[in-house]
């Protein structure tokens, strides 16, 4: 299996980058030849396309059906198994930033709660406390917002992401709007007619 020069470019980059990303560099090749191939792969066609071992192939393989990143397929007459990317960039960020919450986020935030709950704190540690407190905070507000990320439909969160800074101006404006309603409410219940 030749691969293009474009592609090739691509793969080897995301191998670069997958050790930044917290995988090696087999299981970033790997997934993203299977993001730009047109069609489902066996492990036999990426080792060769990749020049990479069967067992190093199916270690990555695993590695990423672990994360839910590749799909399993079986294709009439053939007992092979074949591996293909999610089409949708969408529910490739929804997956990703899912696995990362469970294997991230929640062990922080667990050991976060435990930490504030532990009662009798003192010297230092009652500083360490408030500031595991904001940490906390900061994190449980960010996978609240991740959630309901999560539910929009991919056309919506696009929409949300190209806002970008406007949804800054907008929150801005309801707040002066608030403020000039509440000022002309107490105006209001403070006239005597």
């Amino acid at each position: 299996m030749n691969i293009a020069p474009l592609t090739q470019r691509f793969v080897l980059h995301f191998g670069e980058m997958g050790s930044r990303w917290g995988i090696n560099r087999t299981v970033g090749q790997i997934y993203a030849l299977l993001y730009v191939s047109p069609r489902a792969l066996n492990a036999d066609e990426i080792g060769e396309a990749l020049a990479f071992s069967r067992s190093n192939v199916s270690m990555g393989l695993k590695e990423l059906q672990s994360w839910n990143l590749v799909r399993l397929q079986h294709l009439p007459n053939d007992r092979r198994e074949y591996f293909q990317a999610p089409e949708d960039v969408w529910a490739i960020f929804r997956t990703l930033a899912e696995e990362r919450r469970k294997r991230e986020i929640d062990p922080t935030l667990s050991m976060l709660r435990d930490a504030l709950m532990e009662e009798g704190v003192t010297g230092d540690d009652v500083h360490a406390q408030a500031r595991m407190r904001q940490m906390h905070d900061l994190i449980e507000l960010m996978t609240g917002w991740l959630q309901e990320v999560q539910k929009m439909d991919s056309a919506t969160l696009a929409s949300l992401m190209k806002m970008g800074a406007k949804v800054a101006k907008l929150l801005e404006a309801k707040d002066k709007v608030a403020t000039t309603l509440g000022l002309k409410a107490v105006v209001v219940k403070n006239a005597s007619f």
